[in-house]
Parts: structure tokens; sequence; C-alpha cells
């Protein structure tokens, strides 16, 4: 089925592109972006939105112009904002993700968010998204957040920092061929969702069967959190030991961007959050509470922070996989969110995952599920490799257009 796609060799960026006469420069213009573009800042309670759309920033992938998930008002509090189909919704807080889309409809959406409007008879709305997407953009916000723990973007500095537009009919042109590579990497996501659907159907039928119970804590020899390096003047730095957050743990995937590093003398103070490849990851605070991975060979040390759960098995009785696969099935997040406790921030506590109740067949039929299951991922995991070659063609192209932000 992938095979149909158009190859993506032929679809590798042109060095010379910059040359041809669509990205002429003749007739551009450096303005600031408020000028061009608007913050809409429409404020609404969910009380008075129970029953609208609801996009939080977890909702949203890095570098993807489309919501793939939402909530509903009624699961949030506090002040939210309204957009319009067709605004932009860019994830001010934390940049660095690139957190990026096309509103495809009305709703309201995470106050660490910024709700953009192009100013059509400058920038064509089709345009806009693809401008902010570019690094010559990303870069530039990235510096401009101000805070250390969670940087922002204000508008108000935001509005005045300065890029180059090329004319409408030159805009429109662009914007087609990076909506023909959108296009493409759709079809790729839609692919995946069947594989993922078909992957969940699995889990279920695991988490429904007659297969023996266990507790969670029975099977584990280790279930603990991790732990930060919170103190005073502590920086990331770029190499180290790997640092893991809740950020790089995703649905039954490691993510490893953002790569965080910490000194090796933290590592040996916070040794409790210190990881082992097959430690199953699990987020137990916040907006990403339920997400789940096994952690593979990251071929140096690591540690993780306190938003994480690290559950390690007695190998000889169970797999990583397998129990993974469960407590992200329906059932399986059903029970453990179920005990979450809604304070500042939802959290799950330990004590309720060692209370666990997981299925817990032979060792021999959990690897033939497992290796099932890996099938699965194998496709996902080659899916994945193509969006990224697909991404790279469109950062490419942008950085031809707009050039980079050192």
């Amino acid at each position: 089925m992938i095979g149909t796609f158009p190859s993506l060799e032929d679809l590798r960026p042109n060095p010379d592109w910059a040359k041809l006469p669509i990205f002429d420069r003749k007739g551009w213009k450096r303005m600031p972006f408020g000028a061009f573009a608007d913050s809409i800042n429409e404020r609404v309670e969910p009380s008075d939105a129970a029953e609208d759309i609801y996009v939080g920033l977890e909702h949203l992938d890095p570098q993807n112009l489309h919501i793939r998930c939402w909530g509903k008002g009624s699961d949030v509090i506090g002040t939210k904002l309204r957009f319009r189909k067709g605004d932009i919704i860019f994830g001010r807080r934390r940049a660095y993700q690139r957190k990026l889309t096309v509103a495809e409809f009305d709703g309201i959406c995470s106050a660490h968010a910024m709700v953009t409007r192009a100013k059509p008879d400058i920038v064509l709305p089709e345009f806009l998204p693809f401008l902010m997407m570019s690094d010559k953009f990303m870069n530039r916000a990235v510096e401009i957040s101000v805070g250390s723990l969670s940087p922002t973007i204000n508008w108000k500095t935001l509005k005045l920092e300065e890029f180059d537009l090329p004319p409408l009919d030159q805009q429109c042109r662009i914007a087609e061929i990076l909506w023909a590579v959108d296009e493409v990497s759709t079809k790729y996501y839609q692919v995946f969702d069947v594989i993922e659907t078909v992957s969940t159907a699995i889990r279920n039928a695991v988490s429904d069967s007659n297969y023996p119970k266990k507790r969670l804590g029975e099977l584990a020899i280790l279930i603990t959190k991790g732990e930060s390096p919170g103190w005073q003047g502590f920086e990331y730095q770029d190499d180290g030991v790997v640092f893991v957050t809740s950020e790089n743990v995703l649905f039954g995937r490691y993510e490893p961007s953002p790569r965080k590093h910490i000194p090796r003398e933290f590592h040996q103070k916070i040794r409790r959050s210190a990881l082992q490849k097959g430690d199953i990851l699990f987020n137990i605070v916040g907006a990403s509470i339920g997400r789940g991975c096994v952690l593979p060979e990251l071929g140096k040390d690591a540690n993780v922070n306190q938003a994480v759960a690290i559950i390690r098995l007695n190998e000889n009785t169970a797999m990583p996989e397998f129990i993974l696969g469960h407590l992200l099935s329906p059932k399986g997040l059903k029970d453990i969110l179920g005990t979450a406790v809604n304070t500042a921030r939802a959290n799950v506590s330990l004590d309720s995952l060692r209370k666990t109740l997981v299925p817990f067949p032979a060792i021999v039929v959990q690897a033939e599920i497992c290796e099932r299951l890996a099938s699965f991922q194998k496709n996902r995991d080659s899916i994945m490799e193509d969006l990224d070659a697909l991404r790279s063609l469109r950062n490419a192209f942008l950085n031809s257009i707009f050039g980079v932000c050192q």
C-alpha cells in the first residue's frame, strides 16, 4: 500500500531550487510579523463552551499542520482561547516543540497557545503557516521566548520581529507546492491510523481475555518515579547523561527529540531515576498522563524526571511490550486513569500502579502476541521514516525560500 505513494527519492530537494524563477526575491518586502498577522485573543470559559471542541498543546503533533485528536470544553478548567476555522494555533509555550496547526473547525484551545490569523490583503492564509513552520521563524521564536522552565513567546515581542514576504501571486505558487507535499504526508498518516486501529484491537482482545490476572507490583522488581535536578542555577547542556521527560514518552513510542542532557555528577545524585533498556516509562502527571513506552537502547546512561513512572519487570516472567500493550489498551487506561487524583494537575500514584491488575498468560503466549504487535510496530516505524523524509523535503524547501536564522 505504501509503495503506491510517490517515490521519496524522486522528491529529494534540488540544491538549485533557490535559483528557480519561483524564488526570485524581487518584489519581496521585509515587514514586522504584526503587519501581516493578528493575534486573536478572544477568551472563553470552558463552562460556557462545554460542548465545544477543545485543543490542548498535548493534542498537537510537532511539525504537523493537522489536528489529529482533541477533547471537549467540559474536560478542562481555566480560561481558554476561541479559534475559528482557518486560524493558526501555535504552541507559544516551549516553541522548540514546533507545534503549529491550521484549524479545520471552530473550537477553543489552551491559553498556552497563540491563535494567529492572516491579514489576507498582505499574506495568504494558505501561505502563512509555512512561513511560521520555517527554521527562520521557529529559531527566532525560540530566541525571543522568556522563562527558563517553560519558555513562552509574548505577542508584544513577536509582532515586532521582521520577516521577508513575497508578493501574493508568488505566495500562491509556493503554497500550492507545499500543500501538495502535505497531502502526501496526510496519506501516510491515514495508513498509520489503520495500523494503529488494528494494534489497538489486539490489545483490547488481550485485555478482555480470560487470562489469569496479577497485580503489576507482583511482576515488577521496581516501580518508582523519576527525579529532576531542580537545584538553583541548574541548566541542561548539549551533551552528557540523557535526561528523559514526559515529552519523550509518546503513546507506545519513545521520541528522542527534544533531547536534554544533565552533567554526570547530577546523574549520581538522582540515582533512583536512572533508566535501563526495557524499562516501561509511563506518564503519571499532567496533560500527557497515560502515555507510555518501552525504553529502547540509548547507548548511554539516562535519567527521567518526576512526571514519569519507571516500571522494571522481572524479565523471566513478564515481557515489557506485553504489559505495556495492556496498560495502553482502553481497559487498561480506564483502570489506571480512574485512580488519578485531580489536584492542580491530574496525577496517578505509584501505589495505584502497583495495584493495577494485568493479564498474565504464559511467557510463550506473551511472546507470540508481542511478535504480532512488533510486526505492526515495524510498519509504523517505516511510515515514520518516510514522514521524516517528507519533513526534511519540506524544511529544505522552506529554507530555500526564507533562509535560516542563525
